[in-house]
């Protein structure tokens, strides 16, 4: 029963929720991991009315099967997310589980797994196709190319087609040149040619669900749902992927002139606060390493 449970659930995700091709693989390995895992614990087949004996200790023992499996947090919350909506499909009552959750301290930038985790999350519970590929962009622009959530909705559709470079207009009407690594020009074509509307060049790029101009309100609603969901902390915002992107880019040898005009920073003590966040960051990962910290 296991594989027409998982693949009708599936058909539901992707017939009646509209969910995304990516959320649909995703949700469905999901379900098929927890029937392959009750299967195992329980020691029989398991069918819907199995299902709704699942109570919470099978569910944190799955958890742990996944943790023990290099799951990270975001990961595993993901996964439960993902079991609780097939356990609500199944008419089973998900048990109140505790999902893992990103401990807490010292300010620290989003990891690149999280930070990709928090855009697919977001990308995955959209309403359409269309406006989860343009979720997607935008995160991807705030991470990838170190964007303001200002700077990347105010982009028109001059900018397409795209190119290896963008041009941005950021605070003060200050233009600068940002790289654009291949995953984030992909994501935005894909978005541009999902869109039901046309893109004028002198049109907002990104648009709402009516047509008219995405709301950076919008996305912070979106993104604060999303890091619940995967139990990410609240310092969790658009603008934290725009600082892990300077963080990551320091931390990898960049230095703070090439970091002030990647940022748009008018001057250099805007850039230098990164340095005392990737001191901290690297403070924290030394006192949890270091065998004589």
């Amino acid at each position: 029963m296991t594989a027409p449970l998982a693949h009708d659930f599936a058909q539901h995700l992707a017939r009646d929720r509209r969910r995304s091709d990516h959320t649909v693989r995703a949700y469905r390995a999901g379900a098929e991991r927890l029937l392959g895992f009750l299967q195992a614990h329980w020691g029989g087949p398991v069918d819907r009315a199995r299902l709704c004996a699942v109570e919470a200790a099978d569910l944190r023992a799955f958890l742990a099967q996944r943790r023990g499996e290099g799951l990270g947090n975001a990961s595993a919350a993901r996964e439960l997310s993902a079991v609780r909506a097939f356990l609500s499909w199944a008419g089973a009552p998900a048990p109140r589980t505790r999902g893992p959750r990103v401990k807490k301290g010292v300010p620290r930038p989003v990891s690149p797994g999280e930070a990709v985790a928090l855009a697919r999350e977001v990308a995955d519970e959209a309403s359409e196709p269309w406006i989860g590929a343009r979720d997607w962009a935008v995160l991807l622009l705030l991470y990838g190319a170190g964007l303001r959530i200002g700077e990347a909705l105010g982009l028109t559709g001059a900018v397409l087609p795209l190119g290896e470079t963008l041009v941005v207009t950021g605070k003060r009407n200050k233009v600068r040149i940002v790289p654009l690594l291949p995953a984030v020009r992909e994501a935005v074509e894909a978005y541009a040619g999902a869109v039901p509307w046309s893109i004028a060049r002198d049109a907002a790029l990104f648009r709402g669900a009516k047509g008219g101009a995405l709301s950076p309100g919008v996305v912070r609603v979106k993104v604060r749902s999303a890091r619940a969901t995967l139990g990410l902390g609240e310092r969790t915002t658009p603008h934290a992927l725009r600082h892990s992107f300077a963080t990551h880019l320091l931390g990898r040898g960049a230095d703070l002139r090439q970091l002030q005009e990647l940022l748009g920073h008018a001057s250099l003590s805007s850039t230098q606060v990164y340095t005392a966040v990737d001191a901290a960051h690297l403070l924290d990962v030394y006192r949890h390493a270091h065998p004589r910290a």
